[in-house]
């Protein structure tokens, strides 16, 4: 009886330190689906940063999160070249009064940072250009799943990659 129990034990434990070990490799391959764009010109590079935080934002309905990142943006972009047309854009959000208005914005900020990361060299990394026929608008993201800046909540995965920068 004790070599049954003993053997019932051994087999439990190595099936949880299976399952464990397969999970951690599960956690570790959702990293990887994540994309890591980096630029040759470190000052559009985190410019990009920015303007994902602001994405983010506005993907989680989050007002004042996309202030915030919107005005990093603005003074990120002080330093790039060509950078001024995104800041026009980007100035037009901090000002929105509410969250449909910094969508809107969001729209000619997208815009013009699409010009502004296909003249750039990308020196790593894959961009994703997005696009919601619903808002009739295009985003950047690092991921080729959809997470609609547009809609939130109300239509998270509305929209479709429209071409990738590499």
């Amino acid at each position: 009886m004790k070599t049954k129990t003993m053997m019932l034990c051994l087999v439990l434990g190595s099936w949880g330190a299976f399952a464990q070990h397969d999970h951690a490799k599960h956690s570790d391959e959702k990293k990887m689906d994540q994309n890591v764009a980096m630029f040759k010109d470190a000052k559009l590079g985190k410019a990009y940063e920015h303007y994902i935080h602001l994405k983010d934002a506005l993907v989680a309905s989050n007002q004042d999160d996309a202030k915030k990142a919107a005005n990093e943006l603005l003074k990120s972009l002080k330093d790039v070249t060509n950078g001024k047309m995104v800041a026009d854009e980007a100035a037009k959000l901090v000002t929105a009064p509410n969250l449909e208005g910094q969508r809107e914005a969001f729209s000619g900020v997208s815009n013009m940072m699409a010009m502004l990361v296909k003249d750039g060299k990308l020196s790593m990394g894959m961009i994703y250009l997005e696009y919601c026929p619903m808002a009739k608008a295009s985003w950047l993201s690092n991921e080729k799943e959809i997470k609609n800046p547009y809609y939130g909540d109300q239509m998270l995965k509305c929209g479709g990659v429209k071409e990738m920068i590499h």
